[in-house]
């Protein structure tokens, strides 16, 4: 999918880009409940290779635990499902078909916002998974503090959905929010990273952005792995 590229909140609203069962990890009780309406429709060719997640029996309470494996360190990450299973339903198939394996971390934003968006094989900035998902736009996101008529913060720490602008275009791209961040409360947050995994994305960010094209980090951000549970 065409991904538009990012500018300070100040200017105009701000438009991020970017196997085995996905429920299997970190199953709740047997009671627990579950979604069963989760879509994912086709949406362009994929970056690389992969299967659609299940659309059924997804797990929409509780929390699942990742950890992104990174060449400057590990980053645990804890989903929230009760918030958005279905958008961490994706991210956990795609993480156990190996689609985030070495990929690169694409953009970094230091001004107005703060940002690592990663989740695009082909670094480009434009690539997906060839199926888009809902927006899951819960309290966890709609309840930020406001901080103008338009906007909300997203705490340092927080993991949420890129989109292309309009509604219902996530897709495989996710930023990890490195420092109190201005948006409109439209990037649906699906879990948040820890204190360590912060000091990580915030060492990566002490590098700065590129010169040569303004976006890519200059330190590297690479996902070597995501493993689960």
């Amino acid at each position: 999918m065409n991904l538009a590229p990012l500018v300070p909140l100040a200017a105009v609203a701000l438009v991020l880009v970017g196997c085995t069962n996905a429920n299997e990890s970190a199953k709740p009780d047997a009671g627990a409940t579950r979604a069963t309406a989760c879509k994912y429709p086709a949406a362009g060719q994929p970056a690389k290779p992969v299967d659609p997640p299940s659309e059924t029996d997804v797990i929409n309470t509780g929390e699942a635990k990742a950890m992104i494996h990174m060449t400057a360190g590990d980053i645990e990450v804890t989903l929230d499902r009760g918030s958005a299973p279905c958008t961490v339903n994706s991210f956990l198939s795609l993480a156990q078909q190996g689609w985030l394996d070495n990929t690169t971390c694409h953009r970094l934003v230091d001004q107005g916002i703060f940002v690592l968006q990663c989740g695009d094989p082909s670094g480009t900035g434009s690539g997906g998974p060839g199926y888009t998902i809902p927006d899951e736009l819960s309290p966890a996101t709609t309840s930020l503090e406001k901080v103008s008529t338009k906007a909300v913060n997203y705490p340092p720490g927080t993991l949420a959905m890129a989109n292309t602008g309009a509604p219902n275009t996530g897709g495989s791209q996710w930023f990890i929010v490195w420092d109190n961040t201005p948006l409109p409360p439209s990037y649906a947050v699906f879990g948040k990273i820890d204190d360590a995994g912060l000091k990580i994305v915030r060492d990566i960010a002490a590098q700065g952005v590129s010169a040569e094209d303004g976006i890519a980090p200059i330190a590297e951000a690479k996902i070597t792995s995501v493993t689960l549970g």
